[in-house]
């Protein structure tokens, strides 16, 4: 009996699929499956072409130009103030420059966040001696800027990159920073010198951040401030810190960092200016004070105490080349005249500073 017609519509009455069970499955119809993706084009343009922007410097000599403009009465006052500074530093004490190195490697530690007293610095430096305590990175690093602050090539000596290397210590695979900073100061040779240290601080403290970056870029700023004297000039590096840490703040436009940097550079020369002063006016009463005394140990103590903001027995013996004895005679005498006062008020391990 025959079934009846099916109402819906049939649909396998096309043709019987080939061997992979598709009809009409073959090589040549490939080209038709427009849904498919096409090859990659080989055009490497991009589809929104964009004029490629000029490279923006990380410091715009024109825009240190217009602060110096800006700020040049403050530059005036500072390079006259400093010049008078270099003047009394010629034909100085050979203590006065290390003292001046000492004390502001001091205050520089405080500000870079490693207390490091004068008295400490100044056992690290004459008998390499550390307290228990006392952070021995941290001291070397006080060190080296102390060293760097009363000698050696300034920090451009040779070219921007061969003197920053030079001074920094770098090796020739470690002058990354080196020759990051040269190609910042490169073009800034229209600056005056006192301008060029601040960029220079500012620089330096951007590449290299942290405390021994901000102790080198310090260092570097100050030996370079002092090119602007003349070579004869008896001040090696311009004081920062000494009057404390204003003008070492990162932050504000170019203008304002360098009206910064002015004002408490020249406020760090006056307080040098007043220090030497007083030391001048200390070495006349120690002279008369103690010329009733015979021998060479007594002049050799006065030099030492001047050299050293902070002296030891040790470190009296090491400079002066005494005996124990005779460095502890001589500085109780100068304590009972008046002229140094004990200033860690305990009974052994006892230090002496001049009473300026």
């Amino acid at each position: 009996m025959a079934l009846p017609p099916s109402p819906f519509p049939r649909f396998d009455t096309g043709p019987e699929p080939d061997d992979d069970g598709w009809p009409g499955d073959d090589d040549s119809a490939g080209a038709d499956l427009w849904f498919l993706p096409g090859p990659e084009a080989e055009d490497d343009t991009p589809a929104f072409p964009v004029a490629a922007a000029p490279p923006i410097p990380l410091f715009d000599p024109a825009e240190w130009q217009r602060a110096q403009a800006a700020q040049s009465a403050d530059l005036a006052a500072l390079a006259l103030r400093f010049g008078i500074l270099g003047e009394r530093m010629r034909g100085a004490p050979a203590g006065w420059p290390q003292r001046l190195a000492l004390l502001e490697v001091a205050d520089l530690g405080w500000w870079a966040g490693e207390r490091i007293a004068a008295d400490r610095l100044a056992l690290w430096l004459g008998l390499r001696l550390t307290g228990a305590q006392q952070d021995a990175q941290a001291l070397a690093r006080a060190g080296w800027a102390a060293r760097r602050l009363m000698g050696g090539p300034p920090p451009d000596a040779g070219g921007w990159q061969a003197g920053l290397a030079a001074f920094l210590g770098r090796a020739a695979g470690e002058s990354g920073s080196a020759a990051a900073l040269a190609e910042v100061m490169a073009p800034m040779g229209g600056l005056h010198p006192l301008v060029q240290a601040c960029l220079l601080f500012h620089a330096a403290r951007l590449l290299r951040p942290g405390p021994t970056g901000d102790i080198e870029a310090a260092i570097l700023a100050a030996r370079h401030g002092a090119s602007c004297l003349p070579p004869e000039a008896g001040a090696l590096f311009l004081p920062l810190a000494l009057a404390g840490s204003a003008g070492l703040r990162a932050h504000g436009s170019a203008e304002a960092r360098l009206a910064g940097w002015l004002r408490g550079a020249e406020a760090a020369c006056h307080s040098a200016l007043a220090h030497l002063t007083r030391l001048s006016a200390w070495q006349d009463r120690a002279a008369a004070a103690l010329a009733d005394l015979q021998g060479r140990t007594p002049q050799a103590m006065q030099a030492a105490l001047i050299s050293w903001p902070a002296l030891s027995v040790p470190l009296a013996m090491a400079d002066s080349g005494a005996s124990r004895a005779a460095v502890q005679r001589n500085l109780d005498l100068m304590q009972a005249r008046g002229l140094i006062r004990e200033i860690t008020g305990q009974s052994r391990y006892r230090v002496w500073a001049a009473r300026i």
